[in-house]
């Protein structure tokens, strides 16, 4: 199944299955249904609860926490991820904090919905990927989607809870069919399940047994799928064997099925499309470094996208932005 013909499926089944479900965002409405057509057919189907809003992602944040903070469900969708920035100081100081800050008294379960990153040619202000931003607010889960991820657990987790979710869609994800792991492959990768009690479920993909690996590679998102095809690749042409580490939720981290590969391995290499620096994979190097030290046999290599704009020129944005040649010299100097 086309991945954003799944979300689609799962938001539909979420307003039909909950009452309290809201959908909100610019442009959702039919016959347009989104600007990657994901929410197309909602708004006939479900004309009170799927709503176009005007074009403020200021506006859409605030009546999204007044909705939560009432009871219903809110999910906003965030046209482009570089919106996200309109949306911080609502999100950061009064959406994450309601429910401590009133001692549980309050709930505030906005899902935030947004369409990052690039490979696309938009330009500087329509392809970043800009969750590193978000990761470490206290009480804000960061969750990303991935082809290895079923939208349909994601979401019944989340609509299980109570906390506030970013949830992050990298734009070449929805044209491509989500491949969960069944009977422990994906594809030709051997796959299994890892996570801790109660958390999202984290995908370990290998082309052999894990204990035969010699490099792990961490990555969410699209840049997990472009990772998987490097693995495989290396994995049939040259014998370098690597497991690639996919985490649904980057913040907070499930650090124990990382853990469990690098134990083995001694080698990480950590993959984002953000900005390098400061970043998602300096966490995770410095988590691990601190919590193997003894194990590893080299320094963790953080992969990332170089720390400048996104050209709208598309040969000039693929030097700017991590693809599959810099993850592939990575795993290779990893290995060697």
């Amino acid at each position: 199944m086309i991945f954003a013909k799944e979300l689609g499926d799962t938001l539909r089944g979420a307003l039909t299955d909950d009452q309290r479900v809201v959908l909100l965002g610019e442009d959702i409405a039919d016959p347009y249904g989104g600007a990657f057509k994901v929410t197309r057919g909602l708004s006939t189907a479900f004309p009170q609860r799927v709503r176009t809003t005007p074009i403020s992602e200021g506006a859409i944040a605030g009546v999204s926490a007044g909705l939560a903070l009432a009871g219903y469900r809110p999910i906003a969708e965030v046209m482009f991820g570089d919106f996200l920035t309109l949306m911080f100081d609502q999100v950061v100081n009064h959406i994450a904090k309601y429910q401590k800050m009133y001692a549980e008294q309050a709930t505030c379960p906005v899902i935030i919905r947004a369409a990052t990153g690039g490979h696309r040619g938009y330009g500087p202000t329509h392809s970043q990927s800009l969750e590193k931003h978000f990761l470490g607010v206290p009480h804000l889960r960061v969750v990303a989607a991935s082809l290895y991820h079923d939208p349909r657990v994601v979401f019944a987790d989340f609509l299980g809870r109570d906390e506030p979710v970013l949830y992050v869609e990298h734009k070449l994800l929805y044209p491509q069919h989500v491949t969960p792991p069944v009977d422990g492959r994906v594809g030709d990768l051997i796959a299994t399940s890892d996570n801790s009690p109660g958390a999202l479920p984290t995908i370990r993909l290998s082309a052999v047994p894990a204990e035969d690996c010699t490099v792990t590679v961490l990555a969410y998102g699209y840049q997990a799928t472009l990772a998987a095809q490097v693995i495989e690749r290396l994995a049939v042409e040259e014998e370098i064997f690597a497991e690639l580490v996919v985490p649904a939720q980057i913040a907070p981290m499930d650090w124990a099925p990382v853990e469990r590969s690098v134990a083995v391995t001694g080698r990480l290499v950590t993959v984002e499309e953000g900005a390098d620096g400061w970043s998602w994979g300096s966490e995770a190097a410095s988590v691990i470094s601190r919590k193997l030290f003894g194990k590893l046999r080299q320094p963790v290599d953080v992969v990332a996208s170089e720390p400048t704009i996104i050209p709208s020129s598309k040969s000039k944005e693929a030097g700017v932005l991590v693809g599959s040649a810099r993850i592939e010299a990575a795993v290779r100097a990893a290995a060697a």
